[in-house]
């Protein structure tokens, strides 16, 4: 088992940043892949970013420049640097981790967290 909590959402005008963090608890954190994912209202979970065990990193292409991953495995931590975000980034932002090679598909994801709000205003 694995338990994941997130942090760092909040409320920001257009061209400002956030950091999400990740905790987990309960299982090997450097074997884990690790993504997050957001749902904006009326739309379906979408994938964020991932960090693979390796180090290795992969973003969607609206992540891509402005989204940063970055794990601290001494931290049991993942983290999400969101810079120049926008009001369409606006969503509830999930981590999720898995002990398998996953990606983008949230079903390849075992465990998730509770999701923390950003607003992004205009």
């Amino acid at each position: 088992q694995v338990q994941l909590v997130e942090s760092g959402g909040g409320l920001v005008q257009a061209g400002g940043s956030l950091r999400l963090s990740c905790a987990a608890s309960g299982r090997s954190f450097s074997s884990l892949t690790m993504g997050w994912f957001r749902q904006a209202p009326g739309k379906e979970r979408e994938f964020v970013a991932v960090s693979w065990n390796t180090g290795v990193t992969s973003y969607a292409d609206f992540a891509q420049g402005r989204f940063t991953i970055s794990r601290h495995n001494a931290e049991n931590t993942v983290y999400l640097q969101m810079n120049s975000l926008k009001p369409e980034d606006t969503a509830v932002y999930y981590c999720a981790a898995s002990s398998r090679i996953s990606y983008y598909r949230a079903q390849g994801y075992d465990y998730w967290g509770q999701g923390t709000q950003v607003t992004v205003s205009s």
